[in-house]
């Protein structure tokens, strides 16, 4: 067990903070390079010869040997080519170097990353550049240099370079609407805590299982005796072999500089969850990548194994990321908390009516940032929202916000009839109303929770469509206000508000999400509701979509449809390999060892009448009902095998993501369905996998 005092100094200890800057840069070096992060401009050379200079005195004080631009390109995890200190001397030895060149720009090939046909197999050259509003750190020994990545022709072949785009973008907007409020805030952030929810599992269990290997998730696997039916387990006492395992985990991201908080038990039987405390996007992004890469690390050392996949089992939660998402200024201003003035609440409103309005507008695109073959196993079950994007409210804000869109009295603690920018709202603490664990986007006090991305997902594409979608709503709000004469901006701000909420309010419910009611209203209210990740991604290069990211300089419309084509190319890989593998399992694993236990069966019998005449009956049903249902199992291996050699004759690629959705993945449900009828039947020391029994309860 760590000592606060040896804790606190840890912390951070391998990261190139402030303080590390401040120890070891000269005092004009300093100062350009604070400069630099706080307004993302390009770092002159000689200043950068000095950081890079202080970075690898640093790093290799620490042992690292290497440095590595760390980039985050569009496969989802992150990337990296480690290049030694070393630069030889005249003598034939050799002296530690790092230049500024080196430390602002890389040049790693880019031919083998997805691109969405941005670039050619052939055309090799692509850039990294350093961000240098992120920190460095040491990972594994390496000097890690956070950077962004981009092609020979400059598109963005990554989500950190659309995403710092985003937050500038919603940085302008936002400063256009708080001048009008006189605000003195020269910047404004968008914040995010990312919570990551994940399983633990016997590392020998995952070695023995090729689904898991293969894919991530299990592709057989009958339901055991026991879930989460008596949620015995969700903040449960954390067990010994994994409250190591935490404690090990904590220190490592310590290290790292990450704020890893809050962890305990989540519903399902072997699944964990870690919470940090809330930062800049950016940071909150590659600290979330970070977060998963030391889990998985952390695992292997304590021989078990960390699963992100969205829906490792069937019949149990699967795991979701919570992304908790707000706006601040850097005087340290919430934009999404209630103040307690008639001004800073009238700002609040305004700002929350943007939400509204964005979230309502752009239901598509969020439902999109969050669209995977692995989601879609998770979503509308019982531990995450439906497909369809809602707003949460809670009762008394909803009442609050219709009783000044209508004009008549709150019926509050106090009744009270509020005008904009004149009465203050009432008293609104931020636990004022309860949680909805069923709602996609959900106030919870001082900002938004969206719950439906899973727990592999990068957190950049969620959050760039959020702080893109908000820009975009609070430059339409700033035309309006900045028309407005000093004498009637209350008057045109209480107008806005009031429109704005009356014509979105549809987005907003606060029942239950998981309800058929709710899916029948939600049709009513003309509500989204895209069911698989192809019914989304259709819409990704909407007219309006393509507008939107142009406009605010996130996407180019070239950078935006090489996305969906990359995104429809995972969904089909996706599922390819998981059929495949299903396919290798059942033939050379299920199918033989139920043929194993058959032949068992009728030695027993043959030889039990050989000597009795005895009554066989349990071994000769058994026989007959596994070797009908072996060769039904064998009938569908079939279909499947013939449905995947179908698939190579599609060449369009929406129409092939719609066929492994429609024809493969069906395929696949029927041959799990009796795959693991038969699990049930067959003695276990025949069965060729863990079961999830053992798999979920061995910890």
């Amino acid at each position: 067990m760590e000592s606060c005092e040896r804790i606190t100094e840890i912390f951070g200890s391998e990261v190139f903070n402030d303080s590390v800057m401040k120890e070891r840069l000269p005092k004009e070096t300093y100062k350009a390079l604070k400069k630099t992060m706080a307004e993302g401009k390009m770092l002159d050379l000689n200043v950068a010869n000095v950081v890079a200079n202080a970075m690898k005195d640093w790093a290799t004080e620490k042992g690292a040997t290497h440095f590595t631009h760390w980039f985050q390109p569009m496969t989802g995890i992150t990337a990296e080519k480690h290049d030694s200190f070393i630069s030889p001397t005249d003598d034939g030895h050799v002296i530690m170097e790092f230049s500024g060149k080196e430390l602002i720009k890389g040049e790693p090939d880019a031919s083998s990353f997805p691109s969405g046909g941005l670039r050619a197999t052939f055309e090799a050259r692509g850039y990294t550049a350093w961000d240098p509003t992120a920190y460095a750190f040491i990972k594994n020994g390496t000097l890690c240099i956070p950077t962004a990545f981009c092609s020979y022709s400059g598109e963005a072949l990554d989500k950190k370079t659309p995403l710092l785009r985003s937050m500038e973008a919603v940085n302008k907007s936002a400063l256009r609407v708080l001048k009008l409020f006189g605000s003195d805030a020269t910047r404004v952030n968008a914040t995010v805590g990312a919570e990551q929810e994940y399983f633990l599992i016997d590392r020998e269990f995952y070695a023995q299982r090729k689904d898991l290997i293969f894919t991530g998730r299990t592709l057989f696997g009958a339901k055991p005796p026991k879930g989460q039916e008596l949620d015995d387990h969700y903040f449960g006492s954390i067990r010994t072999r994994v409250d190591s395992y935490m404690k090990e985990l904590d220190i490592e991201l310590w290290k790292l500089g990450i704020l890893a908080k809050t962890e305990h038990n989540e519903v399902a039987p072997s699944q964990h969850e870690l919470a940090p405390v809330y930062t800049t996007t950016n940071i909150a992004t590659d600290h979330n990548q970070l977060i998963m890469e030391m889990m998985r690390r952390v695992a292997r050392k304590h021989n078990l194994k960390c699963l992100l996949h969205e829906k490792p089992f069937a019949g149990i939660n699967g795991s979701g990321k919570h992304n908790n998402w707000s706006l601040s200024t850097n005087t340290g201003v919430n934009l999404l908390e209630p103040g307690k003035t008639p001004s800073e609440n009238a700002q609040f409103l305004l700002f929350l009516t943007a939400v509204i309005k964005a979230v309502n507008k752009h239901q598509d695109l969020l439902r999109i940032s969050v669209a995977s073959a692995g989601n879609d196993h998770r979503l509308g079950a019982n531990e995450a929202p439906p497909a369809i994007i809602s707003i949460f409210l809670g009762d008394e804000l909803t009442e609050i916000l219709d009783s000044i869109a209508s004009g008549t009295q709150y019926q509050g603690k106090k009744k009270v009839e509020m005008e904009i920018g004149v009465d203050a709202l009432p008293h609104f603490p931020r636990d004022t109303t309860d949680r909805n664990r069923t709602s996609p986007f959900a106030f919870t006090g001082n900002k938004f929770e969206f719950r439906m991305p899973g727990s592999a997902l990068s957190i950049a594409g969620p959050n760039i469509v959020m702080n893109t979608i908000m820009a975009q709503v609070l430059d339409e709000f700033a035309d309006v206000l900045e028309k407005a004469s000093p004498e009637n901006f209350n008057s045109v701000l209480d107008d806005l508000i009031k429109k704005e909420y009356l014509e979105n309010k549809a987005i907003i419910f606060n029942g239950d999400g998981y309800s058929e009611e709710w899916q029948i209203e939600a049709e009513k209210r003309g509500l989204l509701n895209y069911r698989s990740t192809p019914d989304a991604l259709a819409h990704l290069v909407d007219h309006k979509n393509i507008d939107l990211f142009r406009t605010q300089g996130v996407y180019t419309e070239t950078e935006l449809r090489s996305r969906m084509e990359i995104y429809f190319e995972n969904y089909c890989k996706v599922i390819n390999i998981e059929a495949l593998t299903m396919l290798e399992m059942s033939k050379k694993d299920i199918l033989p060892a139920v043929s194993t236990y058959v032949r068992k069966l009728a030695e027993v019998v043959s030889c039990a009448k050989q000597i009795a005449d005895v009554d066989c009956g349990f071994e000769i049903d058994m026989v007959k009902k596994l070797t009908s249902l072996s060769t039904c199992m064998y009938n569908k291996v079939k279909v499947l095998d013939d449905n995947i050699v179908k698939a190579h004759d599609i060449s369009d690629i929406k129409a092939l993501a719609g066929y492994y959705r429609d024809t493969v993945l069906t395929a696949m449900a029927e041959l799990r369905a009796v795959a693991d009828e038969i699990e049930t039947l067959v003695g276990e020391k025949y069965w060729p996998y863990p079961t999830y029994g053992k798999m979920l309860f061995a910890i």
